[in-house]
């Protein structure tokens, strides 16, 4: 038998908690000796322990952690358990994570009113491109990246599949989805033949006559200021929007905030209304 401090060790847990486990029921010693109270725990117990400990780790609280073990699960059930535990908590991360990525965002654009330069808007003519492209649907501009991400990891590949080669950069651009959110259209300059392969599109995106243009150094994370230093120049220089801009990634190197994108967004003259 372990005294409680090298069951405690050999746990990697502290005496307290294995204190307050027997406190509650949840892991009660082996033996206490009758004469000074001491308690003593096997090495069987470990199991046990392990699975509390777990089971703790992953959120439950202690009185689902007894429902838990009371119910006497099997070995192959509570991986079952804990696997789908796991998952929800990695999505609860990576929702938390993105959640920060916006935050961060929106404190540079804050930080940046006013310091950054409009020098480098440019007002040109889009001409035609040829892309091949997949899409997909976000609820929203803040849900992008989760979106658009894999369908990039996936167009390569399938272009190869297909025998079409890039002959270009990448290419997004997007639409107000039909049943609200946003659809993307993630695409890349090809010259292939205009066609519709197993939900693989090659398409001609139409020419622009007017389209206000800034590059935008580091990566899509970061994108906010420069979008809205851009909205302030279609403002201040008496054109509005026409339409959500294209993203040209001019540069995308292993390193995302070394990345180099051109937005494109569509502009017209702006209505001026005359006095009544």
């Amino acid at each position: 038998m372990f005294t409680i401090g090298d069951f405690a060790r050999h746990g990697r847990v502290s005496v307290r908690m294995l204190r307050h486990y027997d406190a509650t029921g949840l892991l009660h010693p082996a033996r206490v000796d009758p004469a000074t109270g001491y308690r003593y725990y096997t090495a069987a117990q470990l199991a046990r322990l392990n699975r509390i400990i777990a089971l703790k780790d992953l959120g439950f609280t202690l009185q689902q952690v007894r429902e838990i073990l009371e119910e006497k699960v099997t070995t192959e059930e509570l991986r079952t358990m804990l696997r789908v535990r796991r998952a929800d908590l990695e999505a609860a991360m990576t929702a938390a994570a993105a959640r920060l990525v916006r935050v961060e965002a929106r404190l540079r654009s804050i930080e940046s009113e006013g310091q950054m330069s409009s020098n480098d808007v440019a007002v040109k003519s889009l001409p035609s491109v040829r892309i091949a492209e997949l899409t997909g649907v976000a609820t929203g501009f803040d849900a992008i990246g989760p979106v658009i991400q894999p369908l990039y990891g996936e167009l390569l590949p399938r272009l190869a599949a297909v025998g079409i080669t890039p002959t270009g950069p990448g290419v997004a651009y997007y639409e107000d989805a039909p049943d609200g959110g946003v659809l993307i259209h993630a695409g890349i300059e090809v010259a292939a033949p205009v066609q519709e392969v197993d939900g693989l599109r090659v398409v001609d995106l139409p020419p622009v006559d007017q389209a206000a243009a800034i590059v935008h150094r580091g990566s899509m994370e970061t994108v906010l200021p420069t979008i809205q230093t851009l909205g302030r120049w279609i403002e201040a220089n008496g054109y509005r929007s026409a339409g959500y801009p294209r993203e040209i990634y001019l540069e995308c190197p292993d390193n995302r905030d070394e990345w180099v994108t051109e937005l494109q967004e569509p502009i017209t003259a702006a209505v001026v209304s005359q006095p009544v």
